[in-house]
């Protein structure tokens, strides 16, 4: 599935400054803002368990900030279109991602800032598959960087809870970066938006390698209003699914989870 970006077109929020948070004068609220976009989308060679995918899909994508709680989120619905020649026909037409993070710099009401670190969270991240019970439950610790060119960051270390399993299995590493860098006389803007996924030390008993990772790189035009853009995906062993080993509930097929994944999006800003 696709990424976790800080707040996809809200320039505001991530291509200020990156300073650290101040809560000292008990005000938690003044950080305060909230945004929601729908995105028409494409996926063409998408990496995992069994074949290579080619679908359609539309994301309400959603975030911002109260309090002291920090939240990004999406929800995809696949096969739009209704293609019956589609590898998504016939499956689980929903995908959820709801990834909320709890200022420790906020609860406290202490700046613990320090060195390149901003903001400092409890952070979680839950993913849901629709049609089915099972799902994956992340809570670790997380932060706000300030990182040399791209600024603002988001960084959080996860331990990974398998529902359908009922067991720990393996840890993520997580960060993610929205960089404006050419701007039009209109206002609009180009930007370098991106996430890298790491999973590692995940068990031999549920999953096929130790380690998984996503990578996207995305180059999108922005408006106020709308954004266009193709996203180039780096795939190594996704999920944990082995390439090339079976596909564990079809021994019939083998997986295609590493290579390159390209997406493209039209984007409507509410």
């Amino acid at each position: 599935m696709r990424k976790s970006l800080l707040a996809l077109g809200v320039v505001a929020a991530v291509s200020a400054p990156a300073m650290a948070a101040d809560y000292t004068d008990g005000d938690i609220h003044k950080n305060d803002y909230k945004w929601m976009q729908f995105n028409l989308m494409a996926a063409v060679n998408e990496k995992g368990p069994g074949k290579e995918s080619t679908h359609d899909y539309l994301e309400m994508e959603f975030g911002g900030r109260s309090g002291i709680f920090d939240l990004y989120g999406y929800v995809d619905y696949f096969n739009i279109t209704g293609n019956s020649s589609s590898d998504k026909s016939g499956s689980d037409k929903l995908f959820m991602k709801f990834a909320p993070r709890m200022s420790l710099d906020a609860v406290t009401g202490k700046d613990l800032s320090f060195g390149p670190v901003q903001e400092v969270y409890v952070a979680s991240e839950m993913i849901f598959y629709g049609g089915s019970s099972e799902g994956q439950y992340k809570i670790g610790l997380g932060s706000d960087i300030n990182a040399p060119w791209l600024g603002k960051m988001g960084l959080n270390l996860y331990g990974n809870y398998d529902n359908s399993k009922k067991d720990w299995n393996g840890y993520q590493l997580s960060t993610n970066w929205f960089k404006p860098f050419y701007f039009f006389e209109n206002g609009s803007f180009i930007s370098y938006q991106g996430y890298l996924d790491f999973q590692f030390g995940m068990k031999d008993e549920y999953s096929q390698s130790s380690t998984g990772t996503a990578m996207f790189n995305g180059i999108y035009w922005h408006s106020d209003r709308f954004a266009v853009g193709y996203g180039l995906k780096l795939f190594n062993d996704v999920y944990g699914f082995e390439d090339g080993a079976a596909v564990p509930w079809n021994s019939a097929q083998t997986n295609d989870s590493s290579g390159v994944g390209h997406y493209f999006a039209v984007t409507y800003k509410f």
